[in-house]
């Protein structure tokens, strides 16, 4: 049985993942490369609008290597952007007429919101609270430009 030629959306998400696999091992080396959080956030909550379960899980798979290379809680991500996609953004968007402030919203509650959220959670579980670096403001920057182009 052949594959059609013109259904090729699976393999071209393959294609994304193993290049962002590559990128990312790139950005733990060289801490100037933001580690692409906000548009995860971005293709994750337009996977979820559209019921699309292989994008979900491909961009699945991309989360847990981000919390891999940054040594965060396993699956912390995945929650979390869930819980922000079904309801902070909802609230954001309903309050929010403006665009970019609502991309802007996208990028500072998925940076600041996720380092709050793994707060939260190191403190019920005990754990080493994460620390906060200054890359993020410029992480925050740079990933409101990219962002702001999808």
């Amino acid at each position: 049985m052949q594959r059609s030629i013109t259904h090729q959306k699976p393999i071209v998400l393959f294609l994304y993942i193993v290049l962002y696999i590559f990128y990312s091992s790139l950005g733990s080396i060289y801490p100037f490369l933001p580690p692409l959080l906000s548009v995860l956030f971005v293709f994750f909550s337009r996977a979820l609008e559209r019921n699309d379960s292989i994008g979900v899980f491909l961009i699945s798979i991309c989360l847990l290597v981000f919390e891999a290379n940054y040594g965060y809680l396993l699956f912390s991500s995945i929650i979390y952007f869930y819980l922000q996609d079904k309801f902070i953004m909802p609230k954001i968007a309903q309050n929010f007429s403006c665009n970019i402030c609502i991309k802007i919203s996208y990028v500072l509650f998925t940076y600041l919101g996720y380092f709050f959220f793994l707060t939260l959670i190191s403190n019920i579980f005990l754990l080493e609270a994460p620390e906060i670096n200054y890359y993020i403001v410029y992480y925050i920057v740079i990933e409101f430009l990219i962002v702001s182009i999808l």
